[in-house]
Formats: C-alpha cells, sequence, structure tokens
C-alpha cells in the first residue's frame, strides 16, 4: 500500500510538472480552442463551489469535474440539473446523470448534456434583415465514465466523452478522455478529512466543422457557368486542462462541519485559474457553500481585463431528506455565479440516492 501510494504522489507531481509546461495558461491563445462548452459545469452543487471541490466531490457531478469521486458511489444515483447561463442571453444547459455501483469497488455513469441557443433568424446576403425562418444550434455531450475504489484512500477514474455541435446544414463532433484521482488522508481517527484531487480533462483529437452550409453557388454571368464552391473550414483544438485541489473537513461536535477547499486549474487556451471556497454542513441534511475563481494575470499581459467568464463570486445551498428508513435520499441543490456582463448564471439540481 505504501508502494502505491507513493506512485500515486509521483504521478500526481509528474503531472502537475507537465501542467506548468505543455497546459500553462496563454491569454494569447483565447478564442483558439473549441467545443468550450466543456469547461462549463452543468451541476448545481459544484456551481456553487465555483468547481474548486476537485479532491471531494462525489457521485455523479464528478463527471464533470473530477471522474475518480464517482468511486465513492455506493448504489445508485440519478441527477438532473437546468441552467440558465448568463441570465439574459438566452443559453439554457439540461444536464441528466446516473451512477450505478457495479461489483465490490467500480461504479459506471453516464452523463448527457444539451446547450440550446433559442431561435435565430434565418439572414443572407440578399436579405440580411431576415424573413426566412429561425434555426437554433445543438450542442450535445454524452459521457460514459468508470471509477473504482482501489483503496480505503485511493479512487481514480476515467471518463471517455463525445460531442456534437451543429444547425441544420453544418455539423462538427469529437470525442475527448477525462482521468483523475483521489486520494483520502487525515488526522482525525477516521484518517479521512485531508482530500487530496488531482484531473486531466478535455483531452482529444481536433474537430472540424464540414456540412452543405459552407458551400455556395458562384454564378458567372458571362460565361453562364454555374459553379458550386466549397469553404474549407479550419480545425480546432479541445480546451485541455489539469486541475489540481485540496480541501479539509473541519468537524464541530458531531453535526457541524465547515469543509474549506482550494484548487488550481492549469488552461491550454486562457489564462490560468485559482479557486477558494467553503461549505458548511448540518448533518447531511443541509449545506450551504460559497467560493471565488479568479484568473492568474500574465505581470507581462497587454490587456488587464479578464477574459473568462468563469470567474468570480459564486455560492450555493443543498437540502437533503431521508426517504424512510432504507438510507434512501432526495435532494435540491441551487447554484449561483456572478458574471461580469448579464445577470449572473443560475442552476438548480434534484438528486436521488437510491
Amino acid at each position: 500500500m505504501k508502494k502505491l501510494i507513493k506512485y500515486i504522489s509521483v504521478f500526481s507531481a509528474a503531472a502537475c510538472l507537465t501542467a506548468s509546461s505543455a497546459f500553462a495558461g496563454n491569454e494569447d491563445r483565447a478564442g483558439q480552442s473549441g467545443a468550450n462548452e466543456l469547461l462549463i459545469n452543468p451541476w448545481a452543487r459544484t456551481a456553487g463551489w465555483g468547481g474548486c471541490n476537485i479532491a471531494l466531490v462525489r457521485g455523479v457531478e464528478a463527471l464533470s469535474l473530477n471522474v475518480a469521486g464517482m468511486g465513492h458511489n455506493k448504489g445508485t444515483e440519478i441527477t438532473f440539473a437546468q441552467t440558465d447561463w448568463m441570465r439574459g442571453s438566452d443559453i439554457s444547459i439540461s444536464a441528466f446523470g446516473i451512477a450505478q455501483k457495479v461489483g465490490e469497488s467500480g461504479s459506471m455513469g453516464l452523463s448527457v448534456t444539451s446547450m440550446r441557443f433559442g431561435d435565430i433568424d434565418r439572414t443572407t446576403e440578399n436579405q440580411p434583415d431576415g424573413g426566412l425562418g429561425t434555426f437554433s444550434p445543438q450542442f450535445l455531450t454524452i459521457g460514459f465514465s468508470y471509477a473504482k475504489e482501489f483503496s480505503n484512500s485511493i479512487y481514480g477514474g476515467l471518463s471517455v466523452r463525445m460531442i456534437s455541435e451543429s444547425i441544420n446544414d453544418v455539423k462538427s463532433q469529437g470525442v475527448v478522455v477525462d482521468a483523475g484521482i483521489q486520494y483520502i488522508t487525515g488526522f482525525n481517527e477516521a484518517k479521512d478529512n485531508l482530500k487530496f484531487g488531482i484531473a486531466l480533462r478535455n483531452v482529444g483529437t481536433p474537430m472540424k466543422f464540414d456540412g452543405e452550409g459552407l458551400s455556395f453557388r458562384n454564378d458567372n454571368a458571362t460565361s453562364n457557368i454555374n459553379v458550386l464552391q466549397q469553404q474549407r473550414a479550419e480545425r480546432f483544438e479541445m480546451p485541455s486542462l489539469v486541475a489540481i485541489g485540496v480541501s479539509y473537513d473541519i468537524l464541530i461536535k458531531e453535526d457541524h462541519r465547515i469543509t474549506p477547499a482550494a484548487s488550481f486549474t492549469s488552461n491550454s487556451f486562457i489564462r490560468d485559474q485559482i479557486g477558494i471556497g467553503a461549505e458548511y454542513g448540518f448533518k447531511k441534511l443541509f449545506m450551504v457553500r460559497a467560493g471565488y475563481t479568479f484568473d492568474k494575470k500574465d505581470k507581462n499581459a497587454i490587456v488587464d481585463d479578464e477574459i473568462s467568464a468563469l470567474i468570480g463570486l459564486s455560492a450555493g445551498v443543498s437540502v437533503q431528506v431521508p426517504l424512510g428508513k432504507s438510507g434512501k435520499t432526495f435532494g435540491i441543490d441551487y447554484g449561483y455565479r456572478a458574471t461580469e456582463t448579464f445577470d449572473g448564471t443560475h442552476t438548480f439540481g434534484a438528486r436521488f440516492n437510491l
């Protein structure tokens, strides 16, 4: 066991060193990646943390943050979430996830996230004011995950996610892989109040748009020849990142708990980010949390303005009630993230633990 822990520590250190070089945040590359919906957390509890709960995230919500957390699952968990993304932008996100324990120490998970942008007027060069009907872009992400409890202290997991972005005549598809590890130790009798986590996310091949929408007819009045021409779309990279986190449970008597947490995210295409947060919990019935995420700015940056919407204050609350004496529970979650523009992001969620 000591050797295994040693190997995990060495792997984590190596991943952190890799992140500082290969994945170092670079704001000069902002806007050069695609599929940036992969950076959006669609779940309510982790939204309230601001995503800094990498070390302690559990169940279905771990599928979008650190898949290793799904390894803590003891039965069946079903979660729904609805997000009003940047209220006023008419963008909504629906998410569904299920995690099922398999065997003695494994768990399998499925997650589906759909992003909708409302109806957009069709326009052309000849009719720039519209009047041709509407269209609606569709962003869909489907993930398949597996996590395992290797010991009482070590959990690991792997996810494969398929991405589809499309309108009626243009589409792009891709695949990314996520991996994560959580390590639990501590100084109390249970030895489980100190937690570490590391996650490698959104590693995949480049995507490219294709379809009839990229073609047009070139009419030559002189030769009376009508030629169909196809435009070439440039490939774009996935928004890969490495995130590490730590948390510590402070137990106050038997029923009260305070958990501070912190995280560091090394992004490939935008600035690196640092997150801090804390949660208060009363038994397992009521929890309230808050966090703050900010960019790690480059001292030599020409522009000092914030360039990411995923920063700032976040807060949330959860209420969980037992369903009889069988250990089954039902929970309702809410998460809020402040945004510099629009009226913030609001996420509502519901959970069943069966």
